[in-house]
């Protein structure tokens, strides 16, 4: 599993730090395949499947991506190309004797980070894309994901780098995956929508919620909330939690633009697998928490 923010421009050197950012989401479809499934005869109490949660952690499997489903009584662990089958008895070990509470997706393709909302917006090497627009009093700002951010670089409007639009000034990843960057470029417009959407606000996702996606290599797609606090692990140490999983495609260069449902700021896309062909799935950063973070707001 490799996160990837998009293609990087030519001429340039990725950090050391950030492993293989520079493609995008590969073609994913979930396969049954032989697993441990739930006993239908055994509910695991909530502390138990903490436990279990937290096993799969502590198995620390890259390409995997997990949550925890209460009404199940379940752990669905999704496993992509790169998972060996090493890998998943070590997942199964890791959860013991609950190990019957694991439900098992294999996902072909590898799991990696992707890189007004969804527009381009450049970095010196990559490329991602813009999530919501927000300010803190009369200074503007932009969300996106924090894989892009890291490292703290300048942006700018287009790959020349001959507009700029300020520097960053706050980036969480891993562990979170949110950035911001203050607009410093007056003659850059920012306002408060996501292609002709009007944002007017944040909400928290839920299952079964409609969404869209937009970035700024596949445009805008939509699809529904499958999904809440995953924990996805992209391997290097590079482990996201509370992510939003979604069924919404996504490619490189995709990576920080905004799920939206209706007027209301979701999620920014942190990553995934698929493509906007085959279908995938997509994870992706709580917007509230981000806004919380930083004392910004929608407009």
């Amino acid at each position: 599993m490799r996160i990837k923010r998009t293609t990087p421009l030519s001429g340039t050197v990725r950090r050391s730090r950030v492993v293989a950012v520079a493609a995008g989401l590969l073609a994913v479809a979930a396969l049954a395949v032989p697993s441990a499934q739930a006993d239908s005869a055994t509910t695991l109490s909530a502390a138990r499947l903490t436990a279990v949660n937290d096993a799969v952690l502590k198995a620390d499997v890259a390409g995997t991506a997990w949550s925890v489903d209460p009404k199940s009584g379940t752990v669905t662990v999704s496993a992509d190309s790169t998972v060996s089958q090493a890998g998943i008895a070590r997942i199964k070990q890791a959860a013991g004797a609950d190990a019957g509470a694991l439900r098992i997706e294999r996902t072909p393709g590898k799991l990696s980070k992707l890189l007004s909302g969804g527009d381009a917006i450049y970095a010196p090497g990559w490329r991602c894309s813009l999530g919501f627009n927000v300010r803190s009093g009369s200074t503007y700002y932009f969300l996106t994901a924090g894989h892009c951010t890291d490292g703290n670089p300048p942006w700018y409007t287009n790959s020349s780098q001959s507009t700029s639009i300020g520097p960053t000034v706050g980036s969480s990843f891993p562990v979170n995956d949110y950035g911001l960057v203050r607009y410093d470029n007056t003659s850059v417009p920012h306002d408060g929508t996501v292609g002709s959407v009007d944002i007017t606000g944040a909400a928290d996702a839920t299952v079964g919620m409609s969404v869209t996606r937009r970035g700024s290599t596949t445009g805008t797609h939509s699809g529904s909330v499958t999904g809440l606090n995953a924990t996805v692990n992209y391997g290097n140490g590079d482990v996201v939690y509370g992510m939003i999983k979604t069924n919404v495609c996504a490619e490189p260069g995709d990576s920080g633009g905004p799920l939206y449902s209706g007027s209301k700021a979701i999620g920014l896309t942190s990553g995934g697998s698929g493509d906007c062909s085959s279908g995938g799935t997509t994870y992706f950063q709580p917007v509230p928490e981000a806004l919380s973070a930083y004392g910004v707001s929608i407009f």
